[in-house]
């Protein structure tokens, strides 16, 4: 950005300084308004008066040196010859401008003649160049001053400490720092064309930063609501790392914050980055701020039994496991009663810290599930209605019976299971929380080092 200031001020003095010592002459010698007529004599208006005052005119300007003038009853008429039609027009305008002029006949002739076109902007080039060789020592001043003003910047911005202590924040301080390092730029630009009087030309850049800013705001919007939700996250910190959380419809322990997405380590073990404006503005879930969880899981009976003495059995088999919590207390409801069964639905807590939520669910339905089973509760089975025509009834029938045959061979498999099934699935089953993604993104963790916005010392949201 600074190399970007100093061209700027370079080429502000190759155009202001030449156009402002033009102006300057200018309006030495136009001080009038160009709209405003140019009187012949006070006491006289002859058409002799303004061809004279026309001719003299001409005769102080080199280029129109050579121009005649004649005017008759207020009709000027102007004759010659003219490099090119710039100064043509010129000439017609200082004859319109006299007062008792009614209209300028042009007969003007352009030669475009290559020496007279040339000549006169060689002898500007090197007028322009002779004044900027007098403002060199200026110039070099100017940029020297935006040096030393934008190196300041630049080591009050490193000055990480100060900005730690004013926030916090890690986020928060490297924005402060790089606002005090782009102020320190605008200022020293500020100052250094102050230096060379181009001051208007300031207002001009100013006003058309203003212009492009605006037009850039638009391109970059999402950008920029990214990185305003990005400030907000590091300040109101909604978890934290190594939180197991759902962001909308990504469950998956969260990593890092960055300046532009929140990393997340899905539960297959893969990366997964959201942009900070849609976690900002998303659902989020936390399963680690509360380590107690409950868990939920339905089972029907026949229509038949006594849904109380399924649900009490239920309940007491689910209690019975040691990682399901007394408090709160397992419970069984009837969610609803259908034509041929009636659902059951249980729930109970458990400790996330020491108990694995996905195995502490599965074995509290298979515990339920084999004590229904053992106290003669008929879980529901799938129910079909067949329609028989007479000419196929018989052979009906006999497909009934073999079904029914083979329905009371497979029978006596069930009545062989093991009374001791629920006591041998627990002890194969660990049920210690998995601990292999914390790891992974711990390890992760360090190798990124401070590339991470969420700071423990930080109030949650």
């Amino acid at each position: 950005m600074i190399v970007r200031c100093i061209f700027l001020i370079t080429l502000s003095a190759f155009l202001f300084v030449p156009s402002l010592t033009a102006y300057g002459q200018a309006t030495d010698s136009e001080a009038a308004d160009p709209a405003t007529p140019i009187e012949a004599k006070p006491e006289a208006q002859s058409d002799a008066d303004i061809q004279q005052r026309i001719a003299n005119i001409y005769a102080q300007i080199d280029s129109l040196a050579k121009l005649e003038v004649t005017v008759s009853e207020g009709v000027a008429s102007v004759a010659g010859e003219v490099a090119n039609e710039k100064q043509a027009q010129r000439a017609l305008d200082l004859a319109n401008r006299l007062q008792g002029i009614v209209t300028v006949e042009d007969n003007i002739e352009r030669t475009l003649d290559v020496e007279d076109n040339i000549s006169p902007l060689l002898d500007q080039l090197r007028r322009d160049a002779q004044r900027f060789l007098k403002a060199l020592p200026l110039i070099i001043i100017a940029l020297l001053v935006l040096v030393a003003i934008a190196f300041v910047g630049n080591i009050l911005a490193k000055w990480s400490a100060l900005w730690l202590r004013l926030s916090p924040n890690v986020f928060l301080a490297d924005l402060l720092a790089q606002a005090v390092r782009v102020a320190a730029i605008v200022l020293g630009l500020v100052v250094a064309l102050n230096l060379m009087g181009a001051t208007a030309l300031l207002g001009t850049v100013l006003g058309g930063a203003g212009v492009v800013g605006i037009a850039i705001g638009f391109a970059v919007r999402d950008s920029m609501e990214n990185y305003i939700s990005s400030i907000m996250l590091s300040i109101r910190q909604p978890f934290r790392g190594n939180d197991h959380v759902v962001i909308n419809d990504h469950e998956g322990i969260v990593m890092r914050l960055t300046s532009r997405a929140t990393i997340l380590m899905t539960l297959d073990g893969n990366h997964l980055r959201i942009p900070n404006s849609t976690v900002f503005k998303a659902n989020i879930l936390n399963y680690t701020r509360n380590s107690q969880r409950r868990l939920e899981f339905e089972l029907g009976v026949d229509a038949d039994d006594n849904p109380l003495a399924a649900m009490q059995s239920g309940v007491e088999a689910i209690s019975a496991l040691e990682f399901i919590l007394v408090e709160p207390e397992p419970t069984g409801l009837i969610k609803s009663v259908g034509d041929s069964n009636i659902v059951l639905t249980f729930t109970a807590w458990v400790d996330q810290q020491h108990t694995d939520f996905g195995k502490a669910r599965s074995l509290a339905i298979s515990a339920a599930k084999n004590v229904l089973e053992e106290q003669g509760f008929t879980l529901p089975e799938p129910i079909y209605r067949l329609r028989f025509d007479k000419s196929v009834t018989q052979v009906n029938i006999t497909s009934g019976a073999t079904t029914a045959v083979d329905s009371q061979q497979r029978e006596p498999q069930s009545e062989t299971m093991p009374d001791d099934k629920v006591s041998q699935e627990d002890a194969v089953v660990d049920m210690r929380p998995d601990k292999r993604l914390q790891e992974k993104v711990a390890a992760e963790g360090a190798q990124d080092g401070d590339n991470n916005l969420l700071d423990r010392s930080r109030p949650v949201e």
